[in-house]
């Protein structure tokens, strides 16, 4: 069951691999108003596992900009690359479960399984991302050619063995898993919706070199900080099937969840920073206000 606490917690959660667009002002507004007006908290976390895009000059930026936006949070600011340590020892924990294994294929390897497979790679199934179905390789490999592969160093992912671990977390929990959704998935879904994590297959949820992904560092940190309401855009609303899966296999507690549209620019596509939509930093610099960026992305009233 979610939480029942009277003090309701949120957050916004960025990563500092470039700097924040209006779509981030929006959510950072969502979770900073929603606490304001529950009486609850809203604390910001530095998403920075990604140490070789992630830069210390983003990070700045982004509290320069949600300091300008008009929003305020509690300190310390907790960082993500400073608790590798404990994403590890959650990896451990999944794999005394027997959930998870070790996968040595490449992108290539998975392409190349793929287009044998007889199938045309345009036709295979993909993730609610985009990104190719794991077609399986190296998921049952004797444990003496896995223990040669492991010693000779061989670069691999821990994937989790999606049919294993949904099937052992709805043994734990004594039943079908779901989640509370309080806002609205891409398809309008809301209420409480019963978990898919097959729509994703077998998911990378650490590497050899990086002990941790995103599934892991984000569900071990809301859990670690206490939040109760997730706030967050519709691209990551199909992620929550993963996440549900993952919190009752590391005993951890269940928040509500409240995925919110997405800002998107004249043509509908999505704003985001690899296509290096128009940051908040421009718009500062172009002697635009907040209430100006309110405006923009449809939110009226000050804070």
């Amino acid at each position: 069951m979610p939480p029942t606490t009277p003090f309701p917690v949120f957050r916004f959660a960025p990563s500092p691999n470039g700097y924040l667009h209006l779509g981030h002002a929006y959510s950072a507004y969502q979770g900073a108003e929603a606490a304001a007006r529950e009486g609850g908290r809203f604390l910001l976390r530095i998403e920075d596992i990604d140490i070789g895009r992630c830069r210390e000059e983003y990070v700045d930026a982004i509290y320069e900009d949600l300091a300008w936006l008009g929003l305020s949070w509690e300190r310390p600011v907790l960082r993500q690359s400073a608790r590798f340590a404990l994403y590890e020892d959650a990896l451990k924990t999944l794999r005394g479960l027997g959930v998870v294994y070790p996968c040595f294929a490449t992108r290539k390897e998975i392409i190349a399984a793929i287009e044998d497979s007889g199938v045309a790679l345009e036709r295979w199934p993909r993730d609610p991302d985009g990104a190719l179905i794991y077609p399986g390789l190296y998921k049952d490999l004797p444990p003496r050619e896995l223990s040669r592969l492991m010693w000779e160093g061989i670069s691999y992912a821990w994937r989790l063995d999606m049919e294993k671990a949904k099937a052992l977390a709805e043994e734990m929990a004594g039943g079908p898993l779901t989640f509370l959704e309080e806002g609205t998935g891409p398809k309008g879904e809301t209420g409480r919706l019963p978990i898919e994590p097959e729509l994703y297959g077998d998911v990378v949820v650490a590497r050899k070199d990086v002990p941790t992904s995103y599934h892991i560092a984000v569900t071990i940190d809301d859990a670690a900080q206490g939040i109760t309401h997730i706030t967050r855009g519709q691209d990551l609303f199909y992620m929550t099937h993963v996440h549900r899966v993952l919190q009752v296999l590391l005993g951890l507690p269940e928040p509500i969840y409240r995925h919110h549209a997405l800002i998107r620019d004249e043509t509908g596509r999505r704003l985001s920073k690899t296509a290096a939509d128009r940051g908040i930093r421009e718009l500062r610099e172009a002697g635009k206000s907040p209430e100006d960026v309110r405006r923009l992305i449809g939110l009226e009233a000050a804070l």
